[in-house]
């Protein structure tokens, strides 16, 4: 497989020692099988139920994927101020640029932090409407 941006060969390794992806050697971009994006994702927040939607406003690049040629569709990864690109046609999977990877993690590290405070408030807001509910039948 060749990059899908400056088209050199990709190179096997593997990401943080966890799971194999094809880099590469010129531009440091990655490309990531489908449910490989999900496994970047859990190194940082596990709970897929609370991640959000992953694409919006998807539009055709000229960049191909690198396993069957088609273009790119370029996506606004769940909201956030990060565009990636997919592989929409055949769902083979996403390319991310030198350090989008890490920003994946980031973005993920921050909605984990982000729902931990939402569940933490409405368990105490919970707590408070209960002793309100409980103080009011009293009188």
């Amino acid at each position: 497989m060749n990059c899908p941006k400056c088209a050199f060969e990709l190179t096997r390794k593997y990401y943080k020692g966890m799971f194999e992806v094809e880099s590469c050697p010129n531009c440091r971009g990655m490309w990531l099988d489908f449910h490989e994006l999900d496994k970047l994702e859990d190194l940082a927040f596990d709970e897929d139920d609370r991640k959000g939607s992953l694409v919006h406003f998807q539009s055709r690049t000229e960049y191909p994927c690198p396993h069957c040629g088609m273009k790119l569709d370029e996506f606004q990864y769940r909201l956030y101020d990060l565009k990636l690109d997919t592989c929409a046609e055949n769902d083979h999977g996403f390319w991310l640029d030198a350090g989008e990877d890490e920003r994946v993690m980031e973005l993920m590290g921050r909605r984990a932090g982000d729902t931990l405070r939402k569940i933490n408030a409405e368990a105490e807001w919970k707590r408070v409407l209960k002793g309100m509910h409980g103080f009011l039948k009293k009188k």
